[in-house]
């Protein structure tokens, strides 16, 4: 199993807690429907899933252990959400029958797992023939932003490193569709989509957040106790963060890969 890098700090679910489908699985919108048995792999604080489940006929939530998972049934309580059922769970090797769900989704999962091939060959055993696998995932290389500050260069490479040293892929999104065939997928639509932090409000959201995460997350925490940065430099790049969260001219771009599998 590869290590989760970002941990469960309060400003990583802070971000976390942002996800919907309109701006985290709009792709995956138009196969919902009512009828749908759709299971979601690595639910985190469960705000995707508590959509999911609104049209869908019921949905089963996951994650790796008890206490991630408790993230997404305290949601689903406080939202009186009554279709939704739980079950820890690994990708890699799941519990469920064959041709259980008709829809299998996983949100910035696949990046973080110690294979992500064996991850979608288990999300298509579980998968209905003629059913979806549906992933998205980030790709840290293709993340864009201005006005060009070095500590921020710096932040990117810190991460990626620290991603892999965890056994994951930070450039996931690129490679979903070859993980996909890889997996024995041979329907398979791969499409692409984006944040992008602008305003003043999404700014001081977005860089507000990574400035804490740096700090205080598990990130943080793996990069200093690795000699990988010193707190002085996790502390500069926090600053550079602000700097560009109060930039009237900042801009960021955050790119996703997204595929739709046939089982």
């Amino acid at each position: 199993m590869a290590t989760y890098t970002h941990g469960h700090h309060e400003s990583v679910l802070r971000s976390h807690s942002n996800r919907t489908i309109s701006n985290s699985a709009a792709y995956l919108r138009p196969h919902l429907t009512a009828d749908a048995r759709l299971l979601d792999v690595g639910a985190g604080p469960g705000t995707i899933t508590v959509d999911l489940a609104q049209h869908v006929d019921r949905v089963t939530a996951t994650e790796i252990g008890t206490d991630e998972l408790a993230l997404s049934q305290a949601l689903v309580a406080d939202r009186g959400v009554q279709n939704i059922d739980f079950s820890v769970e690994d990708v890699h090797a799941l519990t469920f029958a064959d041709d259980t769900f008709d829809i299998v989704h996983a949100h910035q999962v696949l990046q973080h797992v110690a294979d992500p091939v064996q991850a979608l060959r288990e999300m298509r055993r579980v998968a209905k023939a003629g059913g979806i696998v549906a992933a998205r995932d980030a790709d840290y290389a293709g993340f864009q932003w201005f006005p060009l500050l070095p500590e921020l260069d710096e932040w990117l490479g810190l991460y990626r490193a620290a991603a892999r040293a965890n056994g994951g892929e930070p450039d996931a999104g690129r490679r979903l569709l070859a993980w996909a065939r890889a997996a024995g997928f041979e329907d398979v639509t791969a499409t692409a989509s984006t944040w992008c932090y602008a305003t003043e409000e999404d700014r001081a959201w977005w860089g507000g957040m990574w400035a804490d995460r740096i700090l205080e997350s598990a990130l943080a925490r793996q990069l200093v106790d690795s000699a990988m940065a010193t707190p002085d430099d996790l502390r500069g790049i926090s600053d550079a963060w602000r700097r560009w969260a109060d930039d009237g001219d900042g801009w960021y771009l955050v790119p996703h890969g997204e595929i739709i599998a046939r089982a």
